[in-house]
Order: structure tokens, then sequence, then C-alpha cells
């Protein structure tokens, strides 16, 4: 600033001092003044350009580089330069968080002032069944049209979260999902969708499963109870005493099964997965479990047809890898489940069928009555029956198939379920290869 205007000063004083020496005094003042006009005409000039750059919004050419303007310009540039390094990091920011809104496993839309959606990310639109694109400045009501959720949304009492049924667009399939507005800024809102549709079929299975339990070990107890007060209050013959207890015991043992069966279940979901150190030969197990369905089918006096592989060797029915405790248990499970619902005119296949892939395929077809396809989905579920009285005629504890259903994720493998009523059913394993080694491989 002192530099421009000493150069201003200096060149008046030259400007006079000539005007002076070619004009006199009058001479001079007419140099000093067209001096001051032609700066200020330049100076104009140059502020013109500026406010042109300015205009434009830079970039274009840097209209001055020196005197008052140029550091004006210089300054402008700093300014430009800082604001963009700002803008730059709060649109980085928002895209960090915009990317984490997306990975949340929640659903999560944004709504004005009037409920439209400005933002919404891939959950929701999955929960809600939305497009994310198509549905912006939506009004969320006419998207989501649920008599519950309009109330919710009217009432403004959004401490509790709301739990409504929606249904898929490409499956229609029902799901269970959890709503929750929070309000924001100015009459905004913020909506969280959350499916628990799991979390709710969970605890109406921990529901049953304790209502099951306790109906399973009651109805023992109260016949024990029953028989113990007998023997207690009634002078009772030799005979009937015999039978008494032998029905005690009947019921004694079906607690146990019970018991012992919830011990394995509790230890299957505490242990690691069996590894691949452990390989036993496929053979034995087979032939364990066709003595022990004979020896229940000669106990609960059927004549069925059973029949087993029959390997011109045993090592041509190969090794697997695995708990031998574990196998033992889901393959005679699902052949005494056979034996015990087949009628005895029926007549039990198992077969143990290599695959051309590398995997095999343990199998159990029966001709016993079969299972409606409404229960074929639940068939795993402990303590669920298809038929409870029939259960108890055979002495199931319906923990079996549960406990087979866990056996064959810890060895990686897929329980198959099939059955006609009237026709009967087809249980089957396929162990993956990973798992398998035939005779003569390492």
């Amino acid at each position: 600033m002192w530099t421009r205007s000493l150069i201003f000063l200096a060149a008046q004083l030259l400007g006079a001092g000539m005007g002076f020496a070619l004009h006199g005094a009058w001479g001079a003042v007419a140099v000093a003044a067209a001096v001051v006009w032609l700066w200020f005409l330049v100076d104009l000039m140059r502020a013109g350009r500026v406010l042109r750059w300015l205009r434009d919004a830079p970039p274009g050419a840097v209209p001055a580089r020196v005197g008052v303007w140029g550091e004006a310009v210089d300054r402008v540039q700093r300014l430009v330069r800082l604001h963009e390094q700002h803008a730059s990091e709060s649109r980085q920011r928002l895209g960090d968080m915009l990317d984490a809104l997306q990975a949340t496993p929640n659903g999560v839309l944004l709504l004005d002032d009037k409920s439209r959606i400005v933002w919404c990310n891939h959950n929701a639109a999955l929960h809600l069944s939305i497009d994310a694109q198509r549905d912006a400045e939506q009004f969320i009501g006419n998207l989501l049209r649920d008599p519950d959720f309009a109330a919710y949304l009217a009432g403004g009492d959004w401490l509790r979260e709301l739990v409504i049924t929606t249904y898929g667009q490409s499956d229609g399939r029902a799901a269970r999902m959890s709503i929750q507005l929070c309000a924001y800024g100015a009459g905004q809102k913020l909506m969280l969708t959350r499916d628990v549709t799991a979390a709710e079929q969970a605890e109406a299975m921990r529901r049953d499963f304790v209502a099951n339990v306790s109906h399973e070990i009651r109805t023992p107890l109260t016949v024990l109870a029953g028989f113990v007060e007998t023997l207690q209050t009634l002078p009772l013959e030799a005979q009937e005493q015999s039978r008494y207890l032998a029905l005690m015991a009947q019921q004694a043992q079906r607690m146990q099964r019970v018991v012992e069966g919830l011990l394995a279940l509790s230890r299957l979901e505490a242990s690691p997965p069996p590894g691949l150190a452990q390989w036993l030969p496929v053979a034995p197990l087979l032939e364990r479990c066709e003595q022990e369905a004979t020896a229940l089918a000669a106990v609960m006096g059927r004549q069925h047809v059973l029949r087993f592989p029959r390997f011109s060797a045993p090592e041509d029915a190969g090794e697997i890898a695995g708990g031998a405790a574990e196998l033992h248990s889901a393959l005679s499970n699902l052949v005494g489940n056979a034996v015990r619902y087949t009628p005895a005119d029926g007549s039990i296949e198992v077969q143990w069928a290599w695959q051309p892939d590398g995997d095999a395929v343990f199998s159990v077809r029966d001709t016993g009555p079969g299972i409606e396809a409404e229960h074929l989905p639940r068939v795993t579920e402990r303590f669920y029956r298809v038929d409870r009285s029939r259960s108890r005629d055979t002495g199931g504890t319906g923990l079996g198939l549960a406990i087979v259903k866990h056996v064959v994720q810890r060895h990686g493998a897929q329980l198959v379920v099939e059955s006609t009523p009237g026709k009967g059913s087809n249980f089957s394993i396929r162990f993956p290869a990973l798992r398998l080694r035939r005779a003569g491989s390492c």
C-alpha cells in the first residue's frame, strides 16, 4: 500500500515538474491533474477486470498480479481454495456417514418436516419394499399403508417402537418389522427399521420349548406321584405292587430319556464342531444301526422288512471324519424313527450311496404314515410332534430330529426330508466330500 502511494506521489511530482518546466505553474497543475486522471482510469480498468474475473467465479486468467488489486486477487484465491478444501472435507465426511448408514444392518430413512423421504439406505428399501430413487420425496404414509403405522406417525408418541407385518415385493413373504421414529432438526424425522422376524420366531420357540419341557416332565412326574401316593396309602398285593413299580420305572425312564436328550443338545451347542483328524469306517457304523433297529423292532413286536446296504468289503463304504458318538446318534435316530412309525407289515430301506461329486448320501426310506407338507419345516424343532398321541405310544421324546439337525450342521452336511402322507417318508443326510474318503485314498 505504501509503495503504491509513493509511486503515485512520485508520478505527480515528475509530471508537475515537467509541466512547470514547459508551461510554468499552470502547466504543472495541468500535468498533475492529467496524471491523476490517467492513474484513475488505469486503476478503474484493472478493477473492472477483477470484477469480471470474480463474476466468472475463477477459473480464468488472473487479471492482476501486483498492486492492491493483485493482493485482493491473491486473498480471494486463498479464500476460494480454503472454501473448496472445507467443502471437499464436508463432502468426504457426508460420504463416510452415508456409507456407515448403508453398512448398518438396520434400515435408516431421513424424512423432512412433511414426512417425505429425503434419503434411505438399502436395508430400509428392502424392509419396506420401496425404491430409494423412485420413491424419493414421497410421503412415507403413501408407501407404507398400515393403519397402525399411520396412527403411530400421526400420534407423535415415538418413545416406543412399533412392530408391523410387511411383505416383500419379489417373493411376497411376510416379515415382522420393528419401526421407530426420532425427531430432529426443524420437524425432520429419523426412521429406523429392524427385521425382528427371526427374533420373534426364536422367542416363540423358546416359549414352546419351556412349555414342552414342562409338559414332558410334569406328565410322568404326575404319574409317579400318583403311584407313590397309592403305594403309601393303600394295602396292595405283591402282584399289584410289582405292576405299579413297573409303571413307575417306565415313567422314570421316560423322564431320563428327555433329560439325556436335552443334555445331548446342550453339549452339541456348546462344543466346537468336530475336526478332520478322526476318521471312522462307515460299515461298522451302519452295522451297529442295523443291530439296534432289529432289536427295537423285536421289542415293539414288529416284523419289518429291514434292508441295509451290503458291501463286498467293508472298505467299500469308505470312511467319514467326525465325532463317532454324534454320527452314530444321528444315523440311529433316523433309523429308530423309521422303526417306530412304520407299521408292522411295512418296509424300511437304508442306503449309503456315493455321489459323482465325491459326496455321500445316507438315506432312510420307510412306508409309514408320512408327514403332511405343513409339518415338514418344523419336524426338526425340539419337542415338535406331528401327532402327540402317536409319539407317546412309540416312546419318542421329541428330541431325536433336533439332535440329528445339530449333528448334521456340525459336520457341514445337509438334511433333506421328503414325505407323502399315506406313502411314507425319506430322510437323507448328504455328507460333503471334504469329510469322506474311499478305499485306497490318503
